[in-house]
């Protein structure tokens, strides 16, 4: 009888310690999952003030071009 016991017990014991587990990598893929998005975000933004900077100089270019 003591040793189906501690079988429930043990097992148990592992399906909370995969619980706990779960539980932790969820906050970190979420955590993760924000910071991607952040960097996303502020790529988005650089990628527009680098078309934004170069569209002067794209157009004095082909100012040049012409004869």
């Amino acid at each position: 009888m003591l040793w189906p016991m501690i079988a429930v017990v043990l097992g148990f014991l592992g399906i909370a310690v995969l619980g706990v587990l779960a539980v932790r990598v969820f906050v970190e893929v979420r955590r993760l999952a924000r910071q991607v998005a952040q960097s996303s975000e502020r790529i988005t933004r650089a990628a527009e003030d680098l078309e934004r900077s170069a569209a002067p100089l794209a157009a004095r270019a082909s100012e040049l071009r012409r004869p």
